[in-house]
This record gives C-alpha cells, structure tokens and sequence, in this order.
C-alpha cells in the first residue's frame, strides 16, 4: 500500500466489515469481529482486557478467553496492516483502545449527521440490523440501542417531514416503519397524522384504534396522554392539526412534480430483509434463481425450516442490480405461530405503499389492478414469503412485467400457470458443516467427527443447525461432542432444538395445524411406524383406509413437506418431524381416544392376539390397532409374494390370523421380489418396535427369502424375535420348535457350527411335530457333513427324511435326498449317491420346485467330479448357476461357481479356474458367506500354483486358511498342508 492512499471505512450498522476502498478486507473470523466491534463501539476509550473479555463471553468465559483475546487483535492488526491501517489498533497500560480517523467509522458520522439535522444521509448508513453478524455477550444490549437511535432518527425526520408539509411524500415510509414497530408510540402518532392531512380520517381512527388494541393486548397499558390528544384531535378534525396555505401549496406542486413520472424522481426503495453473512450451500438452487431467469414467477418450497426465505432473499439481493425500481418483502404470515395469515388485500395494500403510492383503493379487486399495472411499468423483485397456497397469492400475480417474484410456501404451489417451481431439500452434508463451522468457529475444526453426530441430529436442517451451532456458540465450556450426546436422546432433541426466538417443535406444529383432520391423522400414525419409509398399500392397512384415500393422503402430506419422497411411490419422514409426530402421540396419551393410545385405534386389530395368545391388544402401547393392522398387512403381502418366489417353501400353517385390510395381488416374481427387497428393513423394524402380534407366522413365512437373498442378519433377528414370542406365550400358543430350527439353519448358512448344532438339538427337544423335527435333524445332518462325521450326519439325514415321508412333504423330502446323496459321496458310495441325487432332482422337476432342482444340480456336479467325470461335473454346476442366477440367489450362485472352478482345475484350466472363483469370491463376499468365501480362496490358490504363480497362491492360501480356523472344519489341516508344500 506504499505510495497510495487507501479509504479506511469500518461499519458496524449492518455487518461488521473492514473496508478498504470499498473492498471487504477478509481474514476477520467471527470472533474477531466481535472484538474489533466491540473497541469501535468505545472508539477512544481504553478498554481493559477484563471488560473486553466480560463483552465477549458474558458469564461464560472460556479458560482461554485471555488468550483468544491476545489472538483476535494479532489477527485484526494482521489483516489492517495488509492496507496500512493497523496503527488504528492501539496498547495501552490499562488495555486495548480503538483510534479510527474521522469519516472512518460508520456509527460516529451517523450520531454527527443526525446532530446536524441530516436525517436522511445519517439513515442511509443503516444496511441492515446492527452488528448484524456478531455473536457475543453484548451485542444484543448494543444492537438494541443503536436500533433505538435510528428509530429517533426515523421520527425526527418524519416530523420535519410533516412540519414541512411533506405528509404525502412520507406517508409509505410511516407505514412501512409502523408495521416494523407497531408500538412505537411517536411513529404511530405520526402515521395517524399524516393519514388524517391525507383526508384519510377513518384510516387514521382505524390506525389509533388498532395500537390502543395491541398495547393494551401486549402490555396491558394505555397510550400516552400526547397521543391520546391527537386522537381526540383527529376525532374532531381539530383545526391545529391543519397546514397552512402556503405549505399546502409548496407540498401540492412536490406531488405534481413526482406524479409527472420523471424516472429521476422515482422511488427506488429496498425492504428486503438482511442478508446473513453465514449463508452456505444452495448453489445449484441459487444458480437456478440468478441466471437465466425467464419466468416471472419463482415458487420455492420446502419443509419448516428448510432455509426457503434466507434463500429467497439472497436471491433478491444477488438480483438487485437488475430491478432497479424497487426491493421489495412482505411476510404473508401463513406459517407464523399466534399470527392469522396476511389477507391479499392488506399485502396488497403493504406492496403498494413499498412502491411510494399513497392513493390506494379500498378493493381488493382494484388494489390488485392497481398492482399489476405498477408492475407493468417498473422491473422490481419482491419476495412473497410464507404464502399458505395457490389462492393465497393468485391477487398478488403480475400481469404481463419485467418483475419477478419469489414465492416461498411450505405448501407446494402446483396451481400457479407459468412459474417455475424450486423445491429445496436439506443441507449436503459438505455445506451443513460449513454453515456450522461459520457459526461455531474454530471449535468445530477440531471435532470434524462430532461435527457430523450433531449434523446427522439435526437431520441436516438448516434451521436445527443454526439452533444448535448457537447454542453452542454461546456455552464456551461445550465441548462439540457434548452437544452431540444431548442431542442423542431423542426424547428432548426437539426441546434441544429451540432458542427463546426459535424453535424447530414450533415451526412443525404451525405446518401440522393447517393440516386436514385426516391429513393429521395420516401423519400421527406415521410417525408410530418404525420403518424408514411407507408405500400407500401399507399406509391403508396402517390408517384403515382405501389404499386410493391412503395415496391421497400421502400426496397431501408430500405437498404441505410433511413428507419426503426419495423414490416414487415411497414416502418417508424426515428424523425430525417423525420425533414431532410421536411427541403428538405422547401428548394425547393420556386422554384416550386417539391412534396414539390405547383405546383408540388399539381396537382397530382382530379380535384376539395374531399368534394365537389371550384375546385382546398384543401390547397395549400406543397406536396398537394401527400397528397390528401393519403388521398383518406386511405378513399377508409376504406370503403372497414368498409364494410366487418359492412355491414350495410356504405352508399352510394353523390359527392363521386373517386379513384385516385388503391385500392388493401381487403381479408376478419381479414385482414380489421388489416389493421385497424394498419393504424387508422396514418389516423387521416393525417387528422390533412394535406390537408383539403373528411374529411367527410373519417368520415362517419370510424365510425362504430371507434364506436365498442372504439376509442373515435379518433372518437371526426375526427367528429371534419369533422365539422369544413362542416362550412368552407358552405351548399353546406357538411352539418354539420352528424358531429354533430356523435359527439352526441360519447360524448354518453363516458358517456358525456350534450355534448350528445347539439350537437344532433345542428344537428336537421343544416339539414333536414331523415338518419341524426334520428341519432341526436336517440342520445336525448339515453340520456333521461340514465336519466330515459322515456317520453322524447320515443317522440324522436318514431319520429326517423318515419324518418328511410321514408328513408327506414332498419338497422337504427332496432336499433331505439331495443332502443325504452328498454324505454318500463324502463316504465313497457313489452309486448310492446317485440314485438318491436322481430321485431328488426327479421329485424337483415334478413339483415344479426350480430351488430344489438348482440344489440338487449343484450337488450332482461335486458328486461328478469325485468320481473323475468333470465334463460332466461342469455341465451340472453351470446350470445350477444359471437357475440361481434367475432367482437372485447370490450366496448359492457362488457355490455353483466354485464347483465351476474346482471341475475346471480337474480339467487342467487353471486359468479358467481362476475366473469362476473369483466371481464366485465376489458373491459369497457380498452375501457374507463365510464357507464359500474359504473355498473359493481355497481353490484360487490352487489355480495359482497350477500357473507358477507362488505368491498369489500363498496370499489366497493363507486367507483360506484363516477363514476356515473360524469356521472349525477339517480343511484347515488340508490348507495348512498345502501351504507347507507351496513354499517349499
């Protein structure tokens, strides 16, 4: 900066800022500006590093408030010296002190402005609230008074307006002043003034009438008697409150002058609201605001606290340039608690005044002709926030202009002809932390993963996060992690999430208010869902409802965002409003009578408990009709699907509950599998969190796809859940025997043996149904195979298909075939084998069971290679591969390719060998299938070796290995072997 004079300027009425030739000077963190402000506010006077720090933290003073101290003036004098500014900085004995030159400092030419009488010029410093971006101890106190001087100055100048005659000229800016300030005695006095020398005296009563109402409504007091007379004054057309002649006069040949249109003279006014310096994120949606606007109509919607109105007004502000007749803002007030929406007439009225008019007709009719008319010859952007709907604003729409308007509602407004429709969804998790990091400071850097705890808490909404990143803003002794574990309890996050200005439980009460009776119904029961989402079918069965009204009801709730919609067809709540909907719940419990309590919708079940207990509500709890409904919905929709899947995999079953709700047909295998695939999480979260009701049905009849998907986790979690019912009910209700053998097979699937074998022998023990027993003896078959006792698993194998033929269970009776022609083969009877192997794949075919034959195939292909005939071998396994494939049967896919793999080698390809073990490592990894991880990695490592390639052989070798040391089978001793002769 040598050699040049830079213009300093500091501003603190609107946003702290150091500029220097009219540039913003960066590298000022919040915190420092705080500082900064706080030492301009006292410019010349000494400030004590005790009171610096009480104005910064107040109370709650960090231990390191005397060091972030020292770090701030580092910083300031840092960045000012940049443009030569930093000796304005100043030490001294007793503290820190600010020297700004004279015309430096915003606050001081504005008290010298106003002492000279030059209101205007003094008010024309103000851009926005004052220390609008500062967060510190005392600023409210600070910005409050400076508010105070500028409302003194705004009535200063509006009395020598009126001295002067000037009331027409003043009568938009009265107006506007007094909707900011509605009890601010003085400017109201002065508006009923200037309305009653208009000629407006039924205005001017009507505007003394409704301050007397809201003082007396608000602080339970009585105008002054100053303002008391003017009434009584204005009452009477008292002649004191008249104007001369020669004022008169001068003020009638301004007014023609202005109504001449010259473009000179036209007010150019801007109300549009502060743009906050904090903004972050929404770039898409403002580059979609800013550039290549054609419409002249923008609607942007949103949930309640979405951003929707700090985006429409930095929009309008990026925008400004290009209107340059006018900024303007109104608050439609449809979302305002405590407050009725703002009719159009009196927006209207407001968006008129803004525009400098003061001859504005009574109908609504005629203010809206009048409206479109301006617009028609001026280019002004006005933001309509808070709309309630279409109709709301359709009075409010330009005709043919160069305006634009920005439209933000809650409601999407579809009924809008022409305007180009914004909806904006929650924060990327890239811009939440940013907007927190603004916020917070540096306090966030430094727990990046808190951070994101805190983020996910507040469901990446904007208006959560603000709330929360203040909050811990204004607790120095926080630590970002503790916040985050308040937030945890999802008991009191809404209570967590609110200020004494703001709170995310109210901005969700104002949007459930204008809700329909049926639409709030809807949205109570689902938030007593458990699942992540809802498809309208469900939705019925959980409302009791035609799945068509249901489907309504969602698409009104998705309007009013009240609901998201990731997919089509699938509506889900955001993790806020769903706490909300259950705190609705809660909050009528007690009384009865609702779907959140018993006594209400908990009667909508059947009559007696779905899996065959006592008669009556299977939890008590809230919303048990509905959930039961659910429940029996979800089990009825999986049978069916289940079905068309594997046909012979789902019996009848007795004490079957019925339908309570029609189920829709399911189409075919495609549709079944997704509406599987999409409805498995949020069935086994209802099986969780709701009414313990038909569980075991519900079990049976999932898991064969459960089973063949390789849902595992799921499958251990339902059958769990299935078990724990059957003992809570007793013998007589659901014998645990099905459960358990569930359970044995599943833990066999994983490859967990012992967990295999101990519920497999709980189920003998437990029932003595055949269909059941065969099942827990088939899983002690299959666990004594995978150890090789082929003794042991041939006697349970044998007795299991004794009990499949005495239950004439002609599915169950071929895999027990399929699986005791494997024994067979492990002992070296081959022809035994392979009658049993035929008889299987023959019982198959004529049920038509694609399952079973792909299982019987699989095993005819090892049985093939065993005896040296792998042509033959490859044959079987490829096409068993082929039926799994068609039925989205990974996990046993990727048996059929190591089979593949292994007849492959036997055919000395090693390195078509490699091929199908690797995309069979590829499956058994996705399904989490630990033995046909090992043996693929077993078999890739003998494919290597066979190339001479010795250490990818070792490195699969030894993952085999490992893999089968947690399995406990004797191929551990065989690898181990084999990795001995590899490296020597």
């Amino acid at each position: 900066m040598e050699g040049r004079y830079v213009q300093i300027r500091f501003t603190l009425l609107g946003p702290v800022q150091v500029l220097a030739d009219g540039d913003v000077v960066g590298g000022i963190a919040p915190r420092h500006r705080a500082v900064l402000a706080y030492l301009l506010l006292n410019a010349g006077r000494v400030i004590s590093m005790e009171k610096l720090i009480d104005a910064v933290w107040g109370h709650d003073r960090p231990d390191t408030a005397r060091s972030q101290v020292h770090a701030a003036i580092t910083a300031l004098r840092r960045a000012l010296r940049g443009v030569g500014a930093d000796h304005i900085l100043g030490t001294r004995p007793g503290g820190y002190v600010a020297l700004p030159a004279p015309g430096w400092l915003d606050v001081q030419d504005f008290t010298e402005l106003v002492a000279a009488g030059r209101f205007r010029d003094a008010l024309g410093l103000w851009n926005g609230d004052a220390l609008a971006d500062v967060q510190a101890a005392y600023a409210q106190g600070a910005r409050a008074l400076l508010d105070d001087r500028r409302l003194t100055a705004v009535e200063r100048l509006m009395q020598a307006e009126l001295d002067a005659g000037r009331h027409s000229r003043v009568l938009d800016e009265l107006a506007g002043h007094v909707a900011a300030q509605p009890l601010r005695e003085r400017l109201v006095g002065q508006l009923v003034l200037a309305l009653h020398r208009s000629g407006r005296q039924a205005d001017a009563l009507a505007a003394a009438r409704s301050y007397r109402t809201a003082l007396a409504e608000e602080q339970g007091l009585d105008p002054g008697r100053a303002f008391a007379e003017l009434e009584q004054a204005v009452l009477t057309d008292a002649p004191a409150l008249r104007i001369t002649a020669e004022v008169a006069a001068e003020d009638q040949n301004r007014d023609q002058d202005q109504d001449q249109g010259k473009a000179g003279d036209r007010i150019r006014s801007n109300f549009l609201p502060y743009d906050i310096p904090d903004f972050a994120g929404r770039t898409a949606e403002l580059d979609r605001l800013v550039s290549g606007r054609r419409n002249a109509i923008v609607t942007i919607d949103g949930m309640a606290g979405i951003g929707k109105t700090t985006l429409a007004v930095r929009a309008a502000h990026r925008l400004a340039d290009r209107f340059p007749d006018g900024q303007l803002f109104i608050d439609l007030r449809a979302h305002t608690a405590g407050q009725d929406p703002l009719p159009a007439s009196a927006a209207l009225e407001a968006l008129l005044r803004q525009l400098g008019l003061t001859d504005i007709p009574t109908a609504e009719s005629e203010r809206s002709a009048l409206w479109r008319a301006e617009l028609a010859r001026r280019r002004v952007i006005a933001v309509l926030d808070n709309a309630a709907d279409d109709e709301h604003v359709r009075p409010l729409l330009p005709g043919v202009s160069d305006s634009l308007l920005l439209i933000t509602s809650r409601r999407r407004l579809t009924g809008l002809d022409g305007a180009h429709a914004l909806s904006v969804e929650v924060l990327p998790s890239r811009d939440a932390v940013a907007l927190f990091e603004s916020i917070v400071g540096e306090r966030a850097a430094d727990e990046p993963e808190a951070v994101h705890e805190v983020l996910e808490a507040c469901g990446y909404l904007p208006l959560a996060i603000r709330i929360s990143a203040a909050r811990l803003q204004h607790r120095p002794r926080w630590t970002v992690s503790y916040l985050a574990g308040r937030l945890h309890d999802e008991r009191r996050r809404l209570a967590e999430l609110a200020t004494s200005e703001r709170s995310v439980a109210a901005a969700f009460t104002v949007s459930y208010e204008q809700l329909g009776t049926a639409e709030q119904r809807m949205f109570r029961l689902l938030g007593l869902a458990p699942g992540q989402d809802i498809e309208p079918h469900a939705a019925a069965a959980l409302a009791d409802v035609p799945v068509f009204e249901a489907e309504g009801l969602l698409e009104g709730l998705l309007d009013a965002h009240m609901l998201l919609q990731r997919e089509p067809g699938r509506y889900t709540l955001h993790d806020l409003l769903r706490e909300h909907a259950r705190s609705l719940n809660e909050a009528e419990r007690p009384g009865g009578g609702t779907d959140g309590g018993p006594g209400g919708d908990a009667d909508g079940g059947p009559g007696g408990d779905a899996d065959g207990g006592p008669g009556g509500d299977a939890d008590g709890g809230p919303g048990g009709g509905a959930l039961m409904r659910l429940l029996l919905h979800y089990l009825h929709r999986s049978r069916s699907a289940v079905r068309l899947l594997f046909p012979h995999s789902v019996p009848d079953r007795p004490n079957m509950p019925p339908q309570i709700t029609p189920v829709e047909p399911i189409g075919g295998a495609a549709e079944a599998i997704g509406w599987l695939d999409a409805e498995r999480a949020n069935i086994i979260a209802t099986v969780v969190h709701g009414p313990e009701v038909c569980i075991s049905h519900l079990a049976v009849a999932l898991s064969p796809y459960l089973d063949r998907r390789a849902h595992h986790d799921d499958a251990l979690t339902l059958h769990g859940i299935a078990l724990q019912r059957s003992r809570a009910l007793g013998e007589h209700a659901m014998p645990p025997g099905r459960a358990l053998a569930d359970l044995s097979w599943t833990h066999w699937r994983r490859g967990d043996y012992e967990q295999a074998e101990d519920f497999a022998r709980q189920a003998l023990a437990a029932c003595e149904d055949p269909h059941e027993r065969s099942l827990a003896l088939n899983a002690l078959g299959n666990v004594a195979w995978r150890r090789r006792e082929s003794a042991e698993a041939e006697k349970h194998l044998k007795e299991a298909l004794d009990l499949t033929r005495i239950a004439g269970d002609r599915a169950r009776e071929g895999f027990v075939l399929a699986d005791l022609g494997m024994i067979l083969v492990q002992t070296g009877r081959h022809e035994e084998a392979r009658r049993h192997l035929d008889l299987a794949l023959a019982l198959h075919r004529k049920e038509g069971d694609r399952l079973g034959e792909a299982r019987v195939l699989n095993h005819l292909g090892s049985a093939l290679r065993n005896q040296g005939r792998a042509e033959e071998a490859m044959a079987r396994h490829r096409r068993a591969g082929e039926l799994y494939r068609a039925m989205g049967n990974g996990s046993d896919e990727a048996s059929a390719l190591n089979g593949l793999g292994e007849a492959a080698l036997a055919l000395g390809d090693p390195a078509r060998a490699i091929d199908e073990h690797t995309a069979a490592l590829a499956l058994a990894g996705a399904a989490r299938n630990r033995p046909e991880q090992a043996r693929a990695h077993d078999g890739l490592a003998r494919a290597h070796l066979g190339l001479g390639q010795d250490d990818r052989a070792r490195e699969h070798g030894r993952s085999a290995l490992g893999l089968y040391e947690e399995l406990g089978v004797p191929e551990t001793d065989e690898v181990r072997a084999f990795l001995g002769g590899a490296q020597a």
